[in-house]
Parts: C-alpha cells; structure tokens; sequence
C-alpha cells in the first residue's frame, strides 16, 4: 500500500520507520529535511509539501505538536486537502482538539475522503517497539478497512466510536495521569517527610491494594456499574483513613490540596446519609455536578476486562 507520512519527530520517526519495516512504500515529509533521512535511506519518498504527499497516497498519516500544526497540515494553501484523492483515508495520530478534528472531517468529508482521528499513548519507547495503544475515531468501515496497516505500528488498535471520540478518550488519559501523579506526589512526600525512606516507601504501598491493581480496573467494581451497595469498604471508614492521613500531613507541615479536597468530598457524602455505602460513593458527587450517570450493564462490563486479559 503506497502510505503518506508527515510528522519525522520523536513518534513519528518510530512509527514511520514501523511501517516501512512492514514493506509499506512510504512517500513523507517534514519541516526538517534532515528529518527523514533514515526513512529515504531505508526506500521512502520525499514530498516537499503535505498537498504532494496527498496526491500519492491512498493512507495518510500526520505525527504532529497539536492542533495549529494539525490544522495547517491538513487544511492550510498546500496542505492536504488540495491534493486529497477521493477514497483516500487520512489518520491524525496527534494529541489534537476534538473541535479541530471534527473540523478537518468536515472538509475531507466533501472532498470523498475519510479523516479519523487516531491518538496513540505509550511514549516514544513503545512507538519504537511498535507496543502503542492506538485509539480511533470515525468511520467504522474506513477503520475496519485500514487496521492491519494500524497494527504495523502499535499492538493495542482499538474503535471508539464517531469522529472525535477516540480525541476524547486519549485526553481523559492523559489529563487522569497527570491528575493521578500530582494525587501520589502529596501522599509521598507526606509519607518521605514523616520519616520513611523513598524506595521503603515504594516497595511497601506498590504491593497494597492500589498498588496491585491496574490504575483503572478501580472503576469496574463500584464507579462503572453504578452499584455502592452492599459496600466493600465502607465510606465511614475510609474517611476515618483520609483524616488521619491529612492530619498527619499538618502535623508534618506537609501541603496536600488533593488529599483535602477528597477529604470534602467524603465529608459532603457523609452529610448525604452515605456513610455506610461504599467507599466510592462519594463519587456520585461528580456525576451530580457534570449531570450525567454511568451505570454500565455488568455482563457488558465484564466481557471488556476479559477481552483484554484483565480479572
């Protein structure tokens, strides 16, 4: 398959690379020059213009910053959309805004041609090893009809549903594992401040309940299936471990905004008659606030952890 590739940065060099080792002919292009030259060197095409790699491509791939870069890519005077072939397909592998990936579909849309949004996560070690989650969005048969060329360059190649969403769902990835890290920062300094040692510290909550468990199988039990009743751990009693851990922190002059933050929102659950519920009722607060509720069927729910090999 003749493919397109724009984009010869930390990824996308790996992932280029991926699918030339796959006997894919790649025509690419970049701001640098320079940039592709192990590709050139390995078979692959220069383009001086995104619109040139358009014209020769029946699958094209941009590995950019973000959504200017993107827009200008895909839309600006020579771009892609100037050359686009009907029935071609175009996959955004960037982290990108879901308003300007809606807006490049549109476009693309009245030329004949499919535009997916296709954000991948596992940094530049796994785009080299070609071991990458690849999240898609938008036309399903468009996605269907190019997903083995998707696995040349991650392992994990999975739908998520119209134009757009598989953006979504990598922001909530990215956004949850910040969150999370500025969430662990707090309780470990906290916990190095009173006077364990860093890797002591480490070893010992890293084989505790949390620590076993993948970051976001804590949703299945409770939060996903929207059942708190009967608990598995009770919210009177996991307020009682909060308060003393963020008295603790006081105690040794240890900021912890996070931890005190959850701390209201157990004490607002409280208030709510909650105690005796689980735990993670308390996050029935958020889903009150954004007005949604997330009740998915357990039988439904179960099927994906077992598909992916989890419990």
């Amino acid at each position: 398959m003749q493919l397109g590739f724009i984009g010869l940065g930390t990824m996308g060099a790996s992932l280029a690379a991926n699918l030339q080792k796959a006997g894919h002919r790649l025509t690419v292009h970049d701001i640098s020059r320079e940039a592709a030259d192990q590709h050139i060197k390995a078979g692959a095409a220069w383009a001086a213009s995104p619109r040139e790699v358009a014209a020769v491509s029946e699958v094209i791939f941009t590995s950019l910053p973000g959504p200017p870069e993107v827009e200008a890519v895909a839309l600006g005077e020579h771009g892609l959309l100037a050359g686009i072939k009907t029935g071609a397909a175009y996959f955004d592998l960037s982290t990108n805004s879901r308003a300007v990936v809606r807006k490049i579909h549109t476009a693309f849309a009245a030329k004949g041609a499919d535009m997916l949004d296709a954000p991948v996560s596992g940094g530049p070690r796994g785009a080299l090893a070609g071991k990458l989650a690849i999240w898609v969005g938008g036309d399903k048969q468009a996605f269907e009809r190019h997903r083995a060329v998707l696995g040349c360059m991650g392992d994990q190649v999975r739908y998520v549903g119209p134009i757009g969403q598989a953006t979504v769902a990598k922001l909530v990835h990215n956004c949850a594992g910040y969150a999370i890290g500025t969430a662990l920062a707090e309780v470990f300094t906290m916990g190095v401040k009173a006077g364990v040692e860093p890797l002591d510290l480490f070893e010992a909550i890293r084989q505790g309940a949390l620590g076993r468990r993948r970051t976001f199988d804590g949703l299945i039990d409770q939060f996903l299936p929207g059942v708190y009743d009967p608990p598995a751990f009770m919210l009177r009693h996991a307020h009682k471990d909060v308060s003393l851990a963020v008295a603790l922190a006081k105690e040794v002059k240890v900021p912890m905004r996070l931890c005190n933050l959850a701390l209201e929102e157990m004490t607002e659950a409280m208030n709510r008659g909650w105690a005796e519920r689980d735990s993670r009722a308390a996050l029935l607060l958020q889903q009150e606030r954004a007005g949604v509720q997330i009740a998915v069927d357990k039988a439904r729910l179960q099927a994906a952890v077992q598909k992916d090999g989890g419990g």
